[in-house]
């Protein structure tokens, strides 16, 4: 009951903040945009976010090395991939994480509490890697040289911060963390290629830092788990991003909806295995194939 009413606050809110979204703008506009954007553009779009979520599975498998389950890669990459669909495809449930935590556990043993700390660790490190980014960028907003001083500072405060919370509170995890952050950085610089081919498929070419500190600013906001895989979240955060940074809206919101659907498309791979149990084997490594595979 209670996963069934969170399920559905979610898809209250994404329709209710949509509906917001699409008061404020030319919905034609919009829908133009997405429809005449080039498709070879896209592509390369929908290439390099998938290539950054490959790249993420790499970044988790390291959490999980850390806490002693040594999953080959490909098992990981089928597992990250049906965590995908599930997070996209399941609000309000346990989604994509809780259901890796749950299997793993159930397969191998391991320690939900160290589970569930691998995954969110490895959250974190994703979302820290998008607040530096963003940072990185202010000074080149025109935003005012108080905001550029204070992104400036921020950058080796919350760096310090990090490591000490790492080094004191998750020690397991602090040996693992410049590979990580390294392929953190990775990750966001993939899909921070995705939106600048969605701009070049809408002939946009100028004021590329914009929109590409609003699009790390909104994949922020996104992670929050208050609506549908981040859909309504994100659009809200270009509306009035745009808005700030003298933007164009029907564009801003255009890349955040062709960002969705990349989303999506790449989810819904996961799809295979949800529908097909025997096809998510669990392999792990430097162990014998008689003792090291698991279906499911």
């Amino acid at each position: 009951m209670k996963n069934i009413l969170k399920a559905f606050l979610k898809i209250a809110m994404s329709v209710v903040v949509l509906y917001y979204v699409f008061t404020k703008i030319d919905i034609r506009e919009v829908y133009d945009i997405i429809t005449s954007a080039n498709f070879i553009y896209l592509f390369v779009a929908l290439i390099l976010f998938a290539l950054s979520k490959v790249v993420s599975s790499f970044r988790l498998n390291c959490y999980f090395k850390a806490i002693d389950l040594h999953l080959s890669e490909k098992s990981n990459i089928r597992l990250y991939l049906l965590g995908m669909y599930y997070n996209l495809f399941l609000p309000g449930g346990i989604g994509g994480d809780g259901y890796k935590v749950w299997l793993l556990n159930k397969r191998f043993g391991i320690k939900i509490k160290n589970l569930f700390w691998s995954v969110m660790i490895d959250r974190v490190n994703g979302v820290y890697v998008l607040f530096i980014l963003a940072l990185l960028m202010v000074p080149f907003l025109k935003l005012g040289q108080e905001y550029s001083i204070g992104a400036i500072i921020l950058i080796p405060l919350t760096f310090l911060i990090f490591v000490i919370i790492h080094k004191y509170y998750f020690k397991r995890f602090f040996k693992v963390l410049s590979q990580t952050t390294l392929l953190s950085a990775v990750v966001q610089i993939l899909q921070l290629g995705s939106a600048v081919f969605i701009l070049f498929a809408n002939d946009s070419f100028d004021k590329l830092t914009a929109y590409l500190f609003l699009f790390l600013v909104s994949s922020i906001v996104a992670t929050l788990p208050i609506t549908i895989g981040g859909i309504g979240s994100r659009e809200l955060t270009f509306l009035f991003g745009a808005k700030l940074l003298n933007l164009d809206i029907n564009l801003s919101i255009a890349l955040s909806l062709l960002f969705y659907i990349i989303t999506l498309i790449v989810s819904l791979g996961g799809v295979y295995y949800s529908l097909n149990s025997n096809a998510l084997e669990l392999k792990v490594e430097n162990q014998s194939d008689n003792h090291s595979n698991v279906s499911v």
